[in-house]
């Protein structure tokens, strides 16, 4: 059994404490090391940050004007046919002709379809014959009633004899109205076997082909006309707007223009006819049909459009491209710029928006040169280099307002 000297024991431990020393050294190292890069990374990103101050940015520009703009107020709205009729026939019978075509303009009394005429002619022929015969025996009835008279006046018959045949000669006057009555009915029933249209307006599809028979109590009719010239277009506006709509109507004609889904483009212009008799309290909005002359066929039933109804004009308004706007913690905000080149943030409060301008009510002056392109980029009192921007092409511009409605 060996045993460790104490020579070798104490060289062990010595070996043990310079292996865990340099350890720690390198330790140190790495950590000095990852101080070092962060301080460098830090320093280059400060430096950067510095030089990006520096830099002059160059911005768009454009002047603050007063002018005449139009004020509108809009809904979303559904195309209305004014009138929407189902053509019945109002006899029974087969058709036997169809004399319109599918998507046809038709006017009010042209026939549409015929209707088997001949059941009515036939009618028509024995209520003819029924009112001879009821007038053959009338007529003898009253040559009767002549020879009764005398006879009655020379004493050879009794008054009731004479009474009689006076009621005689008054039932046939009833038949005879009645049989007119009849004669009547049956060539009003050929009458309804053309059939004609009711409005002027524009065919659709068919729902009964020639040959078929059809009934005068049918659900589904024969062919369903809509008047499309002149339509309507019914819209919706928030109740708040109704005061002054209201205000408005009394003093003129109120004028609306009726756009695309997508707000893009203008399909017609028109006028304003009503408003209805009370506000949607589930909505908070009310309904208000309007007119369009519709002559290019530009709105069709049950077609969604965003109808604009104009209001006034706000006169000497102080205008600017919507695009200048920017929204902070403090509401909307613009940048102005200096005399000497510098972007100053200025407050403004808004009136209302109008396609790619809006009207300022407070906190800009005309002349002003305020920046619409590369807002996003700056900082107050940021010195920039300014060049003219065009407004139309600012974002969200998709329809310019008419100045002269």
């Amino acid at each position: 059994m060996s045993s460790s000297s104490p020579s070798s024991l104490s060289t062990e431990k010595g070996a043990a404490k310079r292996h865990y020393g340099v350890w720690i050294v390198i330790i140190l190292l790495v950590i000095l090391g990852i101080v070092a890069y962060r301080m460098h990374a830090i320093s280059e990103a400060a430096s950067k940050n510095k030089d990006s101050n520096s830099q002059v940015l160059s911005v768009g520009v454009a002047s603050v004007q007063k002018r005449d703009v139009p004020y509108y107020v809009t809904g979303l709205g559904s195309v209305t046919a004014f009138n929407t009729v189902t053509v019945h026939s109002r006899v029974d019978g087969q058709i036997m002709q169809v004399h319109f075509q599918e998507g046809q303009f038709v006017h009010a009394g042209d026939i549409l379809a015929e209707i088997d005429p001949r059941p009515f002619e036939v009618a028509l022929a024995q209520a003819e014959g029924q009112l001879a015969k009821d007038v053959a025996a009338q007529n003898d009835a009253k040559a009767n009633l002549a020879r009764y008279q005398q006879l009655w006046q020379e004493g050879v018959i009794p008054r009731q004899q004479l009474d009689s045949q006076q009621a005689t000669v008054g039932q046939f006057d009833g038949s005879i109205k009645s049989d007119q009555a009849a004669i009547d009915n049956q060539k009003l029933q050929l009458t309804y076997c053309r059939i004609t249209s009711p409005i002027d307006g524009r065919v659709g599809l068919r729902l009964v082909d020639s040959g078929n028979i059809v009934h005068a109590g049918d659900a589904n009719g024969i062919l369903v006309i809509t008047q499309v010239q002149p339509i309507a277009v019914i819209f919706t506006l928030p109740e708040d707007s109704l005061p002054q709509v209201v205000a408005e109507m009394r003093n003129r004609q109120l004028a609306v223009e009726a756009y695309s889904r997508d707000n893009g483009t203008k399909l017609a212009d028109g006028k304003l006819l009503t408003i209805d008799n009370q506000i949607d309290q589930t909505t908070g909005t009310i309904k208000l049909k309007s007119q369009f002359d519709n002559r290019d066929l530009s709105l069709w039933p049950n077609q969604f459009v965003n109808a604009r109804l104009f209001l006034s004009a706000r006169k000497d308004a102080i205008v600017i491209p919507s695009a200048a706007i920017q929204n902070g913690t403090q509401g909307p905000f613009v940048y102005v710029l200096s005399s000497d080149n510098k972007a100053q943030v200025r407050a403004v409060q808004m009136d209302f928006a109008e396609g790619n301008i809006s009207v300022i009510r407070q906190g800009l002056n005309a002349g002003e040169q305020i920046v619409v392109d590369g807002a996003d980029k700056l900082q107050s009192d940021a010195v920039v280099t300014p060049h003219q921007s065009n407004p139309g092409n600012s974002p969200g511009s998709n329809v310019a307002p008419d100045l002269h409605p």
